[in-house]
């Protein structure tokens, strides 16, 4: 009996009940100002860290070539285990898959043509921890099936949809999540409430039509309060979704059910104790002490159909003490049980 006992404490012990991550979300600024620099020789022209150099020498953005190594620093230092990106073209995708490692894979597609064309909003996993079940992405448009711009938006805007199976074992069986990464146009307030419409309506779909927790990131542009927040009161159900195109509607309708389906924002459900005091995410490549055009537009969601539990959340700063900034963007950490 004793030897019996033994057995089940040491099976129980090892079959976990609950999977515990931390998830990324970043906009990285897309490589404006290209050349021909690579990985390689962006590592082989790092300064010998032990001499000092000019506090705040560097001013304004910098190229990609600089940025890339510091971005993928911040990263690799938090420990993450999946990450959605923002802006990203095809050399910054490539770049960070080369940086983070090959434990690392990634999905998504190129906005502007479905391939490689355009900005990305592509997901990163550790191979690791996940299984990747599934990928597809949709266009937060009037046309979600092709690539397509929104009738008055500044640009084409992309979701980037999965599901994924979680590798470490559970005492409940596999578990699943889906999760969404999408970025959303800085020009059109319209857009931004009909892509969301289209995110919500695909997130209602996971939840309740393949089941598991749902979890949301990206670069709403649109702040959680305010005259131009109606983005973030769609997807968080403060305001009712927009009529969207048919043919989404019916592939992804959820059967009638979960009506009252929203996100839910992290920030606000995580132990205050464990939430940064950092608030913006967005600071421009200002200095550092202007702070006219700082704002929150860039969000980690859970479905309130939950399966999570959210036990911490940070803002980093982008800026080091040189004056380079990694991004316009702050990156946002949330750490996530899924249970």
């Amino acid at each position: 009996m004793i030897s019996l006992l033994f057995l089940f404490f040491i099976v129980s012990d090892c079959v976990t009940t609950a999977f515990a991550m931390r998830m990324a979300t970043w906009n990285l600024r897309f490589d404006s100002k290209p050349d021909n620099i690579t990985v390689q020789q962006s590592i082989d022209a790092l300064p010998d860290p032990l001499v000092e150099f000019p506090f705040q020498g560097v001013h304004g953005e910098q190229p990609w070539s600089t940025r890339r190594l510091r971005v993928a620093q911040t990263l690799l230092s938090e420990d993450i285990d999946i990450a959605g990106f923002q802006e990203a073209l095809v050399r910054q995708v490539r770049d960070l898959a080369e940086l983070l490692g090959d434990d690392w894979s990634w999905v998504g597609v190129g906005r502007d043509d479905g391939k490689e064309a355009g900005e990305f909003s592509p997901i990163f996993f550790k191979k690791s921890k996940f299984t990747l079940v599934s990928n597809d992405s949709f266009w937060l448009s009037d046309t979600p099936f092709e690539p397509s711009r929104f009738p008055g938006a500044g640009s084409i805007r992309i979701c980037t949809a999965t599901r994924f199976t979680v590798k470490e074992p559970s005492s409940s069986g596999p578990q699943h999540f889906a999760y969404l990464n999408a970025h959303l146009d800085d020009a059109s307030d319209q857009q931004r409430q009909l892509g969301t419409s289209l995110i919500l309506t695909r997130a209602r779909f996971e939840a309740f039509v393949n089941g598991g927790p749902v979890l949301v990131t990206g670069d709403f542009n649109s702040p959680s309060t305010g005259s131009d927040s109606g983005g973030y009161k769609v997807i968080t159900g403060a305001q009712p979704p927009l009529p969207i195109n048919a043919t989404f509607a019916k592939k992804f309708d959820a059967g009638g059910v979960g009506a009252d389906f929203r996100m839910i924002d992290f920030r606000g459900q995580a132990p205050r104790q464990s939430v940064s005091k950092n608030y913006a995410t967005f600071t421009g490549f200002t200095e550092p002490n202007d702070t006219s055009d700082w704002t929150r537009i860039d969000f980690a969601f859970g479905g309130s159909t939950r399966g999570w539990n959210a036990t911490g959340y940070k803002v980093l700063s982008a800026l080091q003490d040189d004056g380079t900034l990694s991004s316009d963007h702050r990156p946002v950490f949330a750490d996530v049980s899924l249970e």
